[in-house]
């Protein structure tokens, strides 16, 4: 298998599990080694008291754009520590897409950044994730 074909197949094997990116709606978009891009719809029940948003779902839509980056070679992959960074309000009704890349990947311990937009391209939030690996892989027959 080539390295996208392994990005690929460890991205449906994780999804085929992840109950709690399918009931928010996410769309898995992009999966490349290193790479993922997830998009969610923002409704109502996402609402915060100020009729915005609730910060953890774009905090939720950034996490799971960071695991699939971070699980797409083929190793189980588990987050370390992560933090975020609103920049504009995320209103009801639009549409944001989590962008996650790679920085650094030595030994066990990965950095990936997710940018989080909306979809007029606004620049909402940015997500860093530390990573780190575990025992086990997604595809065992390629061990």
């Amino acid at each position: 298998m080539t390295d996208q074909e392994i990005a690929e197949a460890c991205a449906q094997s994780m999804w085929n599990d992840d109950s709690a990116s399918q009931r928010l709606g996410m769309a898995l978009e992009h999966v490349a080694p290193g790479e993922a891009t997830l998009s969610m719809d923002v409704t109502k029940d996402m609402s915060n008291g100020h009729g915005n948003c609730h910060g953890g779902y774009i905090f939720t839509l950034a996490d799971s754009a960071f695991a699939f980056a971070c699980n797409s070679r083929n190793t189980m992959v588990v987050a370390q520590t992560n933090s975020i960074t609103y920049i504009n309000p995320v209103r009801i009704g639009d549409r944001l897409t989590a962008a996650a890349r790679e920085i650094s990947l030595r030994g066990r311990s990965g950095i990936y950044d997710v940018r989080i937009t909306n979809q007029h391209g606004d620049h909402v939030a940015e997500f860093r994730g530390h990573s780190r690996s575990v025992k086990g892989q997604h595809l065992p027959d390629l061990a």
